[in-house]
């Protein structure tokens, strides 16, 4: 089996898509999983807020051998949980199997933009 079945991305956090109607680049955030095992994946995710109750155990499936990424503004992706602009948040991902954890976010808010992109922490 590859991969881990705990995973955790302490720093959520929905940057503006654009300041610029006509920007080149789009801001935006995405969470990509890769599922090398034979089976699917099941993963649960929890997403937990500063201020309110967590939203728990919302679910996705990766099938064997494949990867699905979404952007964290996908609601459908989420189980119709609708991530707001500007809110600080951290997700927890836990599957049956294991997979590996990507988190990647491009903000657009000044003009020399800001990628980042990591691994989540696994256990």
């Amino acid at each position: 089996m590859s991969g881990k079945k705990d995973w955790y991305i302490i720093d959520g956090y929905r940057p503006s898509p654009t300041p610029d109607p006509e920007a080149v680049y789009v801001g935006h955030e995405s969470v990509m999983i890769l599922n090398t095992n034979d089976c699917d994946a099941h993963v649960l995710i929890s997403v937990y807020f500063e201020d309110r109750d967590p939203v728990e155990n919302i679910p996705l499936t990766v099938p064997a051998k494949r990867v699905r990424a979404f952007k964290t503004d996908d609601a459908e992706a989420l189980g119709g949980l609708q991530l707001a602009v500007g809110v600080q948040y951290s997700m927890v991902l836990k599957s049956d199997v294991g997979v590996h954890v990507q988190y990647g976010r491009l903000d657009v808010q000044q003009p020399n933009m800001a990628y980042m992109a990591l691994v989540a922490h696994g256990e």
